[in-house]
Parts: structure tokens; C-alpha cells; sequence
């Protein structure tokens, strides 16, 4: 049995450290870009259908993830044994990102935000009856405390809430809940990430298409050039994601995801003069909590499972 040498034991601290820095660094950069994804969406929403916007999205990170697809085996990366589960996951996932591109328009950038962080609270609720997963009293528990963060920032019968688009995008992150579970699923069976990528950038590129046709509008240059920077930057958000928790463990990266809120909520002020209410952020900070101790749960019921 080998004993590490005394610089190698400093060493070893160091370099963790170092990797869980760069991995926070890459996941607050993800969250960032994906602000700056919504951002262009804002601008050009209001004159470019969202399904053409979507279909602009879904094909430049085709493109853009095509030599990785290629590399893998082209064609061989979508033979699958797990149809419905990428059924699901493409629908779901298709869902969660129209709905998002939808409530970037309607409603002000960090209340889509905060909203989307409802998905861990459902993804708990439907991880039951879809994956078979116990949830103790704690998580849910914390799942019923989030949801009363979720009231604090929908604030019922105010009126300065549009409240159709928020439960719309509510919804969304049911699909985006489900289309996680789909993701985990496929990964126990041993699906490969390159073949659900694939599926979901090919099937969505094409649903996209078919629901653009009948709602197309020829873009300006300029929009022309956010539309490809929305697809851009999230590729580029999505390669700083996987890289993040690649790199540092997902109790450690993820609390950091949530910093999405403070770049949305800067950026509509800055950009579109919106002005979260306070009461909005304490549903936020509810949220964020809860989801953060929801997946603190998680990882202390698997580490007693091994």
C-alpha cells in the first residue's frame, strides 16, 4: 500500500480546491449566459413568433453540436432501446424551453427566473410515481415551504402580476421537471449523453420547423443576429454547465445556479426598467432555500444508499 508523499498530501486539498473553484466559476458563468440567452429573446420577441425563435435556438445548438454528434458515430448516436423515455424527454424538454420563451417576453426577466426554480420542487413531487424514489418528511416538507414561495412571488390578486403567463411558465417547469426525470432514467439504463443530446436537438429542431412554418416573419438583420446569438449562448451556456459539474460535485455547484436571479434581475432593470418587488425576492430566497436543501437531502439519502 502506497502512502502519499508529504508535498502530495497539500497537494491533493489544492487541486480539489482548485477544481471546485473553476467548476463554481464555470456554473456562474452558465448562469450568466443563459441571462443573456433570455435577454436577446426579450428584445426580439415581440416581433418574431416564439416558435421561430425557438427553431433558431434548437438549430444553431444542432450546428453547433453536430461535430461532437459526428466524433461520436453520426448516425450510430441515435440508435436507441429507450424510445419513449427520448418521446418524453424531447416533448417535455420542447414544452419547458416554448413556454420559457414565451414567459421572456410577457413578464419581466427575473420573474421568469425565480419561477423556473419551482423545477426541483416538482421534480421531487413526480420522481415518486415516475422513478420509484422515496421522499422522506424533510424534502417534503421543504417542497410544501416552497411552494408557499411560490404564492409570495405569483402575490394572487395583485394586479401588476399577469398571472395566465406565469402559470404558463409554471407549467414550463413541469415539462423541464419531467424531461429531468426522463434524463435520469435514461442514464440508469445506460443511455448515452450524446444520444439524448442528439434526439433532442434533431426532434426539436424539427417540431420548431413545423410550428414555425404557418407563423413565420422574415427577420431583419439584426434580429437575424440575435436569433443566432440566442442559439450561441446556449450552446455556450450548456458547455459551461456540463463542465461545472463535471468538474465539482453537484452539491457543491448547484446553489450557484441560482445566481441566475441576480443577473436577470440586473439586466431588467438595466435594459427594461423592471423592478422586482421585495416581495418577489422573499419568495425567492424561500425558493432557493428549499431547493437547496431539497438537493442537500439528496445527496445525504445516496450517500446512505451506497
Amino acid at each position: 500500500m502506497h502512502s502519499l508523499s508529504p508535498e502530495r498530501q497539500d497537494d491533493a486539498p489544492a487541486a480539489l480546491a482548485k477544481r471546485r473553484a473553476r467548476a463554481i466559476a464555470a456554473i456562474i458563468a452558465a448562469s450568466a449566459t443563459f441571462a443573456l440567452s433570455a435577454t436577446l429573446v426579450k428584445l426580439v420577441g415581440p416581433a418574431i413568433p416564439t416558435a421561430q425563435m425557438v427553431l433558431f435556438r434548437c438549430a444553431v445548438v444542432l450546428a453547433a453540436l453536430s461535430p461532437l454528434i459526428i466524433r461520436a458515430g453520426g448516425i450510430r448516436t441515435l440508435r436507441t432501446r429507450q424510445p419513449l423515455w427520448h418521446a418524453m424527454r424531447t416533448l417535455a424538454g420542447f414544452g419547458g424551453m416554448m413556454t420559457a420563451f414565451y414567459g421572456f417576453v410577457t413578464l419581466p426577466l427575473a420573474e421568469v427566473t425565480a419561477l423556473g426554480f419551482t423545477m426541483p420542487l416538482f421534480l421531487t413531487i413526480l420522481s415518486i410515481p415516475l422513478l420509484g424514489e422515496k421522499v422522506g418528511i424533510r424534502r417534503a416538507g421543504a417542497v410544501v415551504v416552497g411552494f408557499l414561495g411560490v404564492l409570495l412571488i405569483l402575490r394572487p390578486g395583485a394586479s401588476a402580476v399577469p398571472l395566465i403567463p406565469a402559470l404558463v411558465v409554471v407549467f414550463g417547469a413541469v415539462c423541464w421537471a419531467l424531461a429531468m426525470i426522463a434524463i435520469r432514467r435514461m442514464g440508469k439504463l445506460g443511455e448515452s449523453n450524446v444520444t439524448i443530446v442528439a434526439w433532442f436537438s434533431i426532434v426539436g429542431t424539427v417540431l420548431a420547423g413545423v410550428l414555425a412554418i404557418p407563423v413565420w416573419v422574415t427577420p431583419t438583420l439584426l434580429q437575424l443576429a440575435a436569433l443566432v446569438g440566442v442559439g450561441l449562448t446556449s450552446a455556450v451556456a450548456q458547455l459551461l454547465m456540463t463542465d461545472a459539474y463535471r468538474r465539482g460535485e453537484p452539491s457543491i455547484v448547484a446553489p450557484f445556479e441560482y445566481s441566475g436571479i441576480l443577473w436577470t434581475a440586473l439586466i431588467g432593470f438595466l435594459l427594461f426598467d423592471e423592478q422586482p418587488s421585495p416581495t418577489m425576492f422573499a419568495g425567492v430566497a424561500v425558493l432557493v432555500a428549499c431547493g437547496v436543501y431539497i438537493l442537500h437531502r439528496e445527496v445525504a439519502v445516496g450517500q446512505r444508499g451506497h
